[in-house]
């Protein structure tokens, strides 16, 4: 009778933690509050003849400012493109400030009204990547045409980011045309060697600002967008606002010794060791943990789901190593998780009947915030675990990862009003960027930087992305300018 006692109250007791179990999952899930903004109608109009502003894109693709990495930049090119802008924006170069940095980089200066609002940056860039003659053929329309076709402005750049360039300048030149005067002062900037993944434009841009005192409310650079179809348990589009973006290190491991002819191999080789480096690494990943600003896209699009998936998400206390598990089974998604590690190049004998007297591995790490490229070395070390195994950064490829702008900020909600003013349909999220931008070299002199293009993307679209066939749906592009024209006019009310 007491075992049997014993046993009911065991299970009396386990139901009733049960039951509270689910009551505290059901109460949190449906007591989750919206984080989204209140949606208002754009301030600013259509645009009449759309065609005008997708054929000046279509010129500006035409002109071939390509980055390639070790090479020059195409001088002749940026040249045209520059006096290409100075005809097509006459109001902007009459009224606004400007000057060249770095030799090819632009910046401009709108002064504003108030000398105490904190000025806004809208940054973009003039270079895009090369064409691989390969691939040149596939292109249903020319890569550097810039034709007009089937409601789309095709050509390299349409994309990545000549199409942001081109939106920011008809933006403001748009807003001059309407007598628009600013409040708050507003820079714009292009750097010229973004794809070359250099220290020159941009960084050159960012060290000017500093060195005059300017300290920005907001850098606005291009980054991610308006998802649809891409996250699960969320039927509608989501506007993913890059508030930080990962670091990235290259780090070089090397085993070295005599050589010598291969008919007289030693048992270990220097290319066996190094492969039991790489082997280790890859068995020993950095780990996986949900972050900001990871942690705060799902709270932000948590409310908004369906279940199943909606209780799991509000209730990662409970299930956060369950989805976790569930990212960590994609590459894409892992990637928001982790500090990913890619081996990308690897050396040895250059020929193939002589043992090499180094063996060398390259390890490209993108970092996510919250590690160091000083412990990204030392975890490599760690794992490779082996003396006779050098290891060290490569010289000159060190960036932390930026700094998480404030998701809570008052900037940041009109940001998002502005999102949803003129995409209503959808839902707005702030989101780590796994790539580079330009926009981390200016974290020294904006409280914000959000990485963001105003266009929506498919999952058919992402590979267009310095891919073949990079195109831009015209009505994307007429939006994009009525994005700009009304988020300089809705920061402007902002304190």
């Amino acid at each position: 009778m007491a075992k049997s006692s014993i046993f009911r109250r065991t299970v009396t007791l386990a139901g009733l933690g049960i039951g509270t179990l689910f009551a505290v999952v059901t109460v949190r899930t449906l007591t989750l509050t919206s984080k989204q903004p209140r949606a208002s109608a754009p301030t600013v109009p259509e645009l009449g003849d759309g065609n005008l502003h997708a054929e000046r894109l279509g010129q500006a693709i035409r002109f071939r400012t390509v980055s390639q990495d070790g090479q020059p930049p195409a001088s002749a090119e940026f040249d045209k493109l520059h006096a290409f802008v100075r005809q097509s924006f006459p109001k902007v170069h009459a009224t606004l400030q400007h000057e060249t940095v770095g030799g090819l980089s632009l910046l401009y200066k709108w002064q504003g009204s108030d000398p105490q609002a904190k000025p806004i940056l809208l940054l973009a860039h003039q270079d895009v990547v090369p064409v691989d003659p390969v691939t040149e053929s596939r292109w249903h329309k020319a890569p550097f045409g810039g034709e007009l076709a089937d409601g789309f402005v095709w050509g390299r750049g349409s994309l990545d980011d000549k199409c942001s360039m081109m939106a920011i300048f008809e933006s403001v030149e748009l807003l001059l045309t309407q007598g628009f005067a600013p409040r708050r002062t507003v820079y714009l900037a292009f750097g010229h060697d973004e794809e070359a993944v250099s220290a020159g434009g941009a960084s050159q841009i960012a060290a000017l600002l500093h060195s005059r005192g300017v300290q920005l409310e907001l850098t606005l650079d291009e980054g991610l967008t308006v998802l649809q179809g891409m996250m699960p348990g969320v039927t509608r589009p989501v506007a993913l606002v890059g508030v930080s973006e990962k670091g990235f290190i290259n780090v070089e491991i090397e085993a070295a010794g005599e050589g010598g002819h291969s008919s007289m191999p030693p048992k270990q080789t220097l290319i066996g060791r190094l492969g039991r480096a790489l082997a280790r690494l890859e068995e020993h990943q950095m780990d996986a943990s949900l972050l900001p600003p990871t942690s705060d896209m799902f709270d932000f699009v948590a409310p908004e789901m369906s279940w199943p998936l909606k209780p799991i998400i509000a209730n990662r206390w409970l299930f956060g190593p369950i989805l976790r598990w569930q990212l960590e089974q994609a590459n894409s998604t892992r990637a928001l998780l982790q500090t990913t590690q890619a081996p990308t190049m690897l050396s040895g004998s250059p020929k193939s009947n002589v043992l090499p007297q180094s063996a060398r591995a390259t390890i490209n790490y993108r970092i996510r915030p919250g590690n160091t490229t000083a412990q990204v070395v030392e975890h490599v070390r760690n794992a490779v675990h082996d003396d006779q195994v050098k290891v060290a950064m490569q010289p000159g490829s060190g960036t932390e990862p930026s700094p998480v702008s404030d998701v809570h900020s008052a900037v940041f909600s009109t940001f998002g009003q502005t999102i949803v003013s003129l995409f209503p349909d959808a839902l707005v999220a702030p989101g780590l960027m796994i790539g580079a931008s330009d926009g981390r070299h200016f974290a020294k002199v904006s409280d914000s930087v959000y990485r963001f293009v105003p266009m929506v993307l498919a999952p058919e679209d992402l590979a267009r992305l310095h891919g073949t066939d990079e195109r831009i749906r015209q009505s994307d592009y007429l939006r994009m300018i009525r994005f700009y024209a009304q988020l300089v006019q809705n920061l402007d009310g902002t304190r």
